[in-house]
């Protein structure tokens, strides 16, 4: 039998997973799942405002689901590492075995 872990790590979980779970964060992960990208990039992908996007963004960093680096004058967002990866794919798999 699993053990329920202790509601600390049940609440950051929870916080984790409802930052994940917004319609637009959602399509900036994915946008930049495979490649890195500029805000410019991903408000063109995401067909979204800048400030929109500039402030998901922003969310996603706190969360620890994003990270940045910046290469000249422009600024890279990519996945945060490869368990946020991991998490998209389980995601999309669960959803898309619904389809079958």
């Amino acid at each position: 039998m699993s053990q329920i872990p202790d509601n600390k790590v049940i609440d950051k979980m929870e916080n984790l997973l409802n930052v994940a779970s917004d319609f637009t964060r959602l399509k900036i992960l994915y946008c930049i799942q495979y490649e890195s990208k500029t805000v410019s990039q991903i408000v063109s992908e995401c067909q979204a405002s800048q400030s929109l996007i500039s402030h998901q963004l922003s969310i996603l960093r706190k969360a620890r689901l994003v990270s940045t680096e910046k290469r000249g004058k422009n600024v890279f967002y990519m996945l945060n590492d490869e368990h946020v990866d991991s998490l998209l794919s389980i995601v999309f798999e669960h959803v898309m075995e619904d389809k079958k």
